[in-house]
């Protein structure tokens, strides 16, 4: 299948040109976390305030991908690492758009998060680690997912059935049970300015 492709990226438009229309550059911050922890809200924040500053930012969060592009997915970890892959590969056309992608995916660990880096490229990957403790996410549950998982009706759930692996070594790392929704804001678009 592979011989009857042909590629056409050397005719396109440059990444640089589409910059330069834009007048910015194209990054991708990536938030991972327990459900729960904040990520949506933090990236939701960090879109307004770009907004305010005439920057393009798109936000990718879990569920809206699971509801389109990737709804035939479960929660295998070939499934996971699959949604992960097609984040990633959309993220880089996003990026080499010029647009600031905010990516908000549990993607619990160091194996999946390394593929999106890997995919989207070192140079144009920031991490976000939003370490909320899992007693503050399950005190939250918005969703409802940690109580589901308690009763065994939610199998793999990150965090109770599954494991989350915390990154070694993440560009920012953020807890929003000890900073305000502001601070955290602030913290991520220092991170994106200073890139």
């Amino acid at each position: 299948m592979a011989e009857n492709i042909y590629p056409i990226y050397d005719q396109m438009m440059t990444r640089a040109e589409k910059e330069e229309l834009l007048h910015q550059q194209g990054l991708m911050v990536w938030f991972t976390g327990l459900s729960g922890s904040g990520k949506s809200t933090i990236a939701m924040g960090v879109e307004r305030e770009l907004h305010k500053r005439g920057i393009l930012c798109r936000i990718l969060d879990g569920d809206n991908i699971r509801a389109g592009i990737n709804s035939n997915l479960g929660f295998s970890a070939e499934d996971r690492k699959e949604n992960i892959r097609r984040i990633a590969e959309i993220g880089k056309l996003f990026v080499q758009t010029g647009v600031v992608t905010l990516a908000c995916f549990v993607s619990p660990t160091n194996d999946i998060r390394r593929l999106a880096r890997e995919i989207i490229g070192e140079e144009d990957f920031r991490e976000v680690f939003v370490s909320t403790p899992l007693e503050v996410c399950e005190q939250r549950d918005v969703k409802g997912l940690y109580a589901k998982a308690r009763k065994g009706e939610v199998k793999a759930f990150t965090g109770i059935s599954a494991p989350f692996e915390a990154p070694a070594h993440p560009n920012l790392t953020l807890d929003t049970s000890q900073m305000t929704l502001k601070e955290e804001v602030e913290a991520v678009i220092e991170l994106i300015m200073n890139t």
